[in-house]
């Protein structure tokens, strides 16, 4: 063991490391082309020495120093207690799905013979490990959870970790995550919104695993106040634009783009622009704003009032912030009454006139019979999420499969058309009839396919721009998302990666809720006063940042993060959707990220003193052990005799062990195997 002379030493050429160029030279994952000049630029200054460090290593040891300052908050440091409890898997069904699975993988390898393909061998139980980990938790495994299942004997391990993954806060967080840039989850859509319940209610309607068309039919009917009703905040995400709703719901839940025939006849499909008024026809109805006849909604709009009121009472009329969305958060409300919808006056097909009145028709299929007699968006909701609509099944069937496979069966994965072929229909019909036999159980169809020879084989290098149809012989080599990298950066360095979670509807509304039949400017400036100590988002997240910041960073997982996060965070600069867009993250690599994962605050974490890494390489007593402890941190393998020889020749140029190992990590994290997952 170190003795406690040296340590702040060690923690101090830590810190150091990265203001130095490294000798040490890592055999790279190499997938030619795939980051351009980042990887030439990574390359070049992974290989690039340092003499003078290694000349002053040699001169003279530097002079004590006082114990070093912990700079990692408090609330990072230590173990987390209690998170969110997750119900476990059902174990009883789980023959059944490894049934499931078996037969997904007779249909996949059928049609790789068909096509004169072999499958991939299967991986490694390092290569899977770190996969899995990255796929359900998104995060790499930590070191003594790499241990345990590597020295694990036991045959079943492979699906037992899975079940694990898939009941842990970890498989909630990642799935949030993948939800959040799907349903395009921003803290504020309008300025006057408040979507944090609905962020919360989409967490728990993954960390409850409800059932999926029940949940989706949910967002598609809610009414009432956001707080009330989470539910409703997906009808506010898109308030103001019921067009680009329709389109924007066909095509998240049945992979449908429609969004061109709101102006004119889809040139690429089927689909006409009376077509797209006909769907829409059937939420005309809805409306956000609270109306004449609502509780205090009397002659004027009682939000409005209040504000004018407040404006007599504050210093130059200036109300505040935290006032004034308090109180017009509870002018938004979603309800449902009878309307028409018109065709646009500029209408220039035969089929009907301008400003004609549209009656709604679903695009294909019928609505079902029980639900004929509803009101128009209960009819909607109906139709969509039928066990009787295949794009509803097969749609989230191909975004899940997509998302452990790396490519859809169909592509893009919200665009079924004739041109667009599928690589295999039977295997998307087979887990279709699986997802509703299970009653829509995500979890469920996620075991499926993780169970299967096909997910648990070598990846294969394969790009979307190659023109050809991929029929999976195995997963594809993909890069880590911006939260992953981001969580598993967190999990190297602290041992809390959730010191705080998002905020729930439950919590939320005492500081929200008003009664306008009762609510005076005394009440209203005393209830907005406390919203403005808690969940006013500029109060709330500077006190975040004050308790468990580093650098002006929060150091905490991607879920719980505001969303997105700011334009020159770490998450956005590695391609965290802005969302705006459906499924809008990018992958392609930047000059930035290069120079944040060099340089970056969050790669510091690690190095500095109390972090998880470096308690850990201070807790072995041998170099080796240190070194594969190293190895098994970051890349989720051991060293290999080349990898050996190469530290054995940093240790000779850098005498000083403290600054080796410093540079040993620095070159693990920019390397392609650390960024990507394989």
């Amino acid at each position: 063991m170190m003795t406690s002379a040296l340590k702040p030493r060690f923690a101090s050429s830590f810190r150091s490391v990265f203001g130095i160029r490294s000798a040490f030279r890592l055999r790279p994952f190499t997938r030619p082309g795939i980051l351009g000049l980042a990887s030439v630029m990574t390359t070049c200054l992974i290989l690039t020495a340092s003499p003078v460090l290694a000349q002053n290593a040699k001169k003279k040891p530097p002079p004590k120093q006082a114990p070093p300052k912990i700079r990692l908050p408090e609330s990072v440091r230590t173990k987390p207690g209690k998170l969110m409890n997750v119900p476990p898997v059902d174990r009883k069904s789980r023959s059944e799905l490894e049934l499931a699975a078996s037969k997904l993988d007779d249909l996949i390898e059928s049609k790789l013979a068909q096509k004169g393909q072999t499958p991939n061998r299967l991986a490694s139980d390092e290569v899977f490990l770190r996969r899995v980990y990255l796929d359900v938790a998104g995060r790499i495994p930590t070191l003594a959870e790499t241990t345990r299942f590597l020295d694990s004997t036991n045959p079943e391990k492979r699906v037992e970790l899975i079940d694990r993954l898939l009941s842990s806060p970890d498989y909630v967080s990642n799935n949030y995550n993948f939800w959040a840039d799907t349903l395009r989850l921003v803290n504020r859509p309008q300025p006057n919104i408040v979507a944090e319940p609905f962020m919360g209610y989409v967490k728990e309607a993954i960390r409850s695993n409800k059932p999926y068309d029940k949940w989706v039919y949910e967002m598609l009917t809610a009414e009432g106040k956001i707080w009330d009703n989470p539910a409703t905040g997906y009808q506010l995400r898109d308030d103001g634009m019921p067009l680009p709703y329709i389109d924007n719901t066909v095509r998240v839940f049945l992979g449908t783009q429609i969004g061109c025939a709101q102006c004119h006849d889809h040139p690429f499909d089927q689909w006409s622009q009376y077509q797209f008024y006909e769907l829409a026809a059937f939420t005309a109805g809805t409306r956000t704003r609270i109306k004449r006849g609502d509780p205090g909604f009397e002659k004027t709009n009682p939000a409005n009032a209040m504000i004018n009121e407040a404006r007599k009472h504050y210093p130059q009329g200036r109300v505040p912030g935290a006032f004034q969305r308090m109180i017009r958060a509870n002018s938004y409300k979603v309800s449902e009454v009878k309307a028409n919808l018109k065709l646009p006056h500029d209408y220039a097909y035969g089929d009907a006139k301008p400003n004609s009145i549209v009656e709604p028709e679903v695009l294909w299929g019928e609505v079902p019979s029980k639900a004929k007699n509803a009101m128009p968006r209960t009819q909607f909701a109906a139709w969509v999420t039928s066990p009787e609509n295949e794009r509803f099944h097969n749609t989230i069937v191909n975004r899940m499969w997509k998302r452990f496979m790396g490519v859809g069966m169909v592509e893009p994965i919200d665009d079924f058309r004739d041109e667009n072929i599928n690589a295999n229909e039977e295997a998307m019909a087979h887990l279709g009839e699986e997802l509703i036999r299970s009653g829509y159980n995500l979890r469920d169809l996620t075991r499926i396919i993780l169970y299967s020879r096909t997910y648990q084989r070598i990846a294969t290098d394969y790009s979307l721009t190659s023109g050809e149809p991929y029929y999976f012989p195995g997963p594809t080599i993909r890069r880590m998302t911006a939260e992953q990298l981001w969580d598993s950066l967190l999990t190297m360095s602290i041992r809390n990666t959730m010191p705080f979670q998002r905020p729930t509807a439950q919590q939320m509304k005492p500081y929200l809720d008003v009664d306008f039949t009762k609510l005076t400017f005394a009440s209203a400036k005393a209830q907005s006063e406390k919203f403005g100590e808690t969940y006013f988002l500029g109060k709330y997240n500077r006190e975040i940042l004050k308790k468990h910041g580093y650098k002006s960073r929060v150091l905490c997982r991607a879920s719980e993060l505001p969303s997105p996060s700011k334009a020159d965070s770490f998450l956005r600069q590695f391609g965290q959707s802005d969302r705006e867009t459906i499924n809008g993250s990018a992958e392609e690599a930047t000059v930035p990220q290069i120079l944040s994962m060099f340089n970056g605050p969050i790669t510091h974490v690690m190095l500095e003193p109390g972090s998880v890494m470096v308690d850990t390489v201070l807790g072995i007593d041998d170099v080796r052990g240190r070194v594969e402890a190293v190895f098994l941190s970051v890349l989720t393998r051991k060293p290999t005799a080349k990898d050996r020889i190469a530290v054995a020749g940093e240790f000779n140029k850098v005498r000083n062990r403290n600054v080796a190992y410093g540079n040993i990590i620095w070159a693990l994290l920019n390397t392609r195997e650390f960024l990507f997952i394989q």
